[in-house]
């Protein structure tokens, strides 16, 4: 495959990574998943439990799992009227983000150096 089609590839494969790559992005949703993966209840927390132990408000930890849970990092599961959310990401979307990123690395490291002192 040529340089072209191999960056069109790359193209396409990076947007179908954006809303994972915008979800991990963002170092207060990197704590929530790390906080729930460290809680190693795999029932679920509550986001008032959540929101005690970040110190974030209740809004504000909701506006952040509902940007998860659309990414395909976390699910909810509903109990009468209380959700509770885990980490459970979708291994196809986290399998096509490392693909990217090493089809990334695959064609810079195929580029010419540029780091040479000037």
């Amino acid at each position: 495959m040529n340089l072209e089609a191999e960056l069109e590839q790359l193209s396409l494969e990076i947007k179908n990574s954006q809303k994972l790559l915008l979800a991990l992005g963002d170092e207060i949703r990197q704590h929530i998943i790390l906080m729930m993966m460290e809680s190693g209840d795999c029932l679920g927390m509550r986001v008032g439990d959540i929101a005690k132990k970040t110190h974030l408000s209740r809004a504000t930890v909701s506006h952040h799992l509902q940007i998860l849970k659309r990414a395909g990092v976390v699910k909810v599961r509903q109990e009468a009227t209380k959700n509770y959310y885990y980490f459970d990401g979708d291994i196809d979307l986290f399998d096509q983000l490392i693909t990217m990123l090493n089809h990334a690395k695959d064609i810079m490291q195929r580029l010419p150096k540029r780091d040479a002192e000037v």
